[in-house]
């Protein structure tokens, strides 16, 4: 079939679609809070991916594209942005600004010492 003249997609490739998606995403799984406008409480999702512009995470509830929500992520704290797509459970959340993904994965306590019930025990001879 030829080109329709003056179509500005005619050209167009699937890496034209998937630029905006440059940034390396870290898999992982870690709990975080999210709160949108609907909830009068912030609940409980899994992080599953993470990257400097975005998550994917495990949420039941579908949300419309565009709904606004925050997201309280371990190392970083809260972060808005906006539902990207929803479907089958999962949600892909856009953030308005650029976070740094690695804080996530850095230990939250400050290091003092090693809590006792995950010393290995001591065994004296």
């Amino acid at each position: 079939m030829d080109k329709i003249s003056g179509d500005p997609y005619a050209d167009l490739t699937q890496e034209d679609f998937t630029q905006k998606r440059s940034s390396v995403r870290d898999s992982l799984l870690l709990r975080a809070s999210m709160r949108h406008e609907a909830l009068s409480e912030p609940v409980q999702v899994r992080v599953r991916n993470l990257s400097a512009g975005g998550l994917m995470a495990e949420y039941p509830v579908e949300l419309d594209t565009g709904t606004v929500v925050e997201i309280d992520v371990r190392g970083i704290g809260w972060v808005r942005g906006s539902v990207a797509w929803a479907t089958d459970g999962r949600i892909g959340i856009a953030f308005d600004h650029d976070i740094d993904p690695k804080a996530a994965r850095k230990p939250v306590g400050g290091g003092e010492h090693t809590p006792s019930y995950v010393r290995p025990p001591l065994r004296r001879f």
